[in-house]
C-alpha cells in the first residue's frame, strides 16, 4: 500500500519492573532519518531501537521518545550532595537579592534529580527485546496511520493525474491540425511573395517536411502516455519500499516531455494545455513529496 511519511503511533509495555511508553512521530524526509530521545535508563539500547525502526520505515524523519514509569517508590533515594548544592545556591540567591522567606525542604526536594525513584541500573540486561517489542508495536500503529493517509494521498494524486492525461489527449488531437494549419500558412505566404515567379515545388515540399518534423510532438506524446501509465500503475500497486522515489522520477520525466512539447508547440491551444499540465504536475509533486 501507498504510505504517507506523516504519522503518529504509541505503545506501552513493561521492561523489567518499569512500565515504558513509546511515542513515534514521522514527517517527510528524502531518507530514513531517526531522532531518538530515550531516557538514560534506556539509552544503552538505542542501537537496537534504531535498527528495529529501520526495518519498518523506509523513508521519513522519525522522532522517538520514551517515558519510564517505575512501579513503586519504595526504592526512592535522596541525592544528598545535590540537595545540599541546591540549598546553598537558593540561600545565596535569596541573600544576594535581599529576598525574604526560608529555603524549606519541600522546595529543594521538588528540584530536578534530587529524588531518584529506582536507578538506571535496575533495568534487566536482556531488556532490549522487551523494549524493541514495544517500539515495534508503536511502529505498527504508526504504519496503520501512514497507510490511511497514503490512501487519501493516492486518491488525490490519481484525480490530478487524470487531468494531466486529458490535457495530453487534447494535445495529441490538436497536433495534426496544427501541422496542417502551419503548412497552409506557409503555402499562402509563399504564394503571396512569389507572385509571377516560378516556384520550385520540390523545395517547397522539402520545407514543408522540415516544418512538419520540427512541429511533430508525436514522440513526446507517446512517452508522456507511457510515463502516465507507469505512474498510475506504481501508485495503485504501491509495490516496493521506494515508491515515492520512483513517482518523483516519473514526475521529472513528465515535466521534461511537457517542456519539450511546449517548446515545439507554436500553437496557442497547445501552449494553454502545456501550462495546465505543468500546474497539475506541480500539485502532484507537492503530494508525492510526502509519499514513502
Amino acid at each position: 500500500m501507498i504510505r504517507s511519511m506523516t504519522g503518529f503511533g504509541t505503545a506501552d509495555g513493561v521492561v523489567g519492573t518499569a512500565r515504558i511508553s513509546v511515542e513515534l512521530r514521522t514527517v517527510n524526509h528524502r531518507f530514513f532519518s531517526p531522532s531518538l530521545k530515550l531516557p538514560s535508563a534506556l539509552s544503552r539500547w538505542e542501537g537496537e531501537v534504531r535498527e528495529a525502526l529501520r526495518k519498518r520505515i523506509a523513508r521519513g524523519h522519525v522522532t522517538v521518545s520514551a517515558r519510564v514509569e517505575r512501579a513503586a517508590v519504595l526504592g526512592a533515594a535522596i541525592d544528598e550532595v545535590r540537595f545540599a548544592a541546591y540549598a546553598t545556591q537558593l540561600k545565596a540567591l535569596r541573600d544576594a537579592n535581599a529576598l525574604g522567606g526560608d529555603v524549606d525542604v519541600a522546595t529543594v526536594l521538588r528540584l530536578p534529580d534530587v529524588v531518584r525513584v529506582g536507578a538506571d541500573d535496575d533495568m534487566p540486561e536482556d531488556g532490549a527485546d522487551a523494549l524493541v517489542a514495544i517500539v515495534d508495536e508503536a511502529a505498527t500503529a504508526l504504519t496503520t496511520m501512514r497507510e490511511r493517509e497514503g490512501a487519501r494521498l493516492a486518491t488525490v494524486v490519481l484525480e490530478r493525474l487524470a487531468i494531466v492525461d486529458t490535457a495530453v489527449a487534447r494535445i495529441a488531437a490538436r497536433a495534426p491540425e496544427r501541422v496542417i494549419a502551419q503548412r497552409d500558412r506557409l503555402l499562402e505566404n509563399v504564394a503571396k511573395l512569389a507572385t509571377g515567379v516560378a516556384l520550385d515545388e520540390a523545395r517547397i515540399a522539402q520545407e514543408i517536411a522540415i516544418l512538419a518534423d520540427r512541429l511533430d510532438v508525436g514522440e513526446e506524446i507517446d512517452r508522456f502516455r507511457t510515463h502516465i501509465a507507469a505512474f498510475g500503475e506504481t501508485l495503485r500497486e504501491g509495490a516496493g519500499e521506494a515508491v515515492g522515489k520512483r513517482l518523483g522520477f516519473l514526475l521529472q520525466e513528465m515535466l521534461r516531455e511537457a517542456n519539450t512539447t511546449g517548446s515545439k508547440a507554436n500553437d496557442a491551444e497547445i501552449q494553454r494545455d502545456v501550462i495546465a499540465i505543468k500546474e497539475e504536475l506541480e500539485r502532484i509533486r507537492e503530494q508525492v513529496e510526502n509519499i514513502e
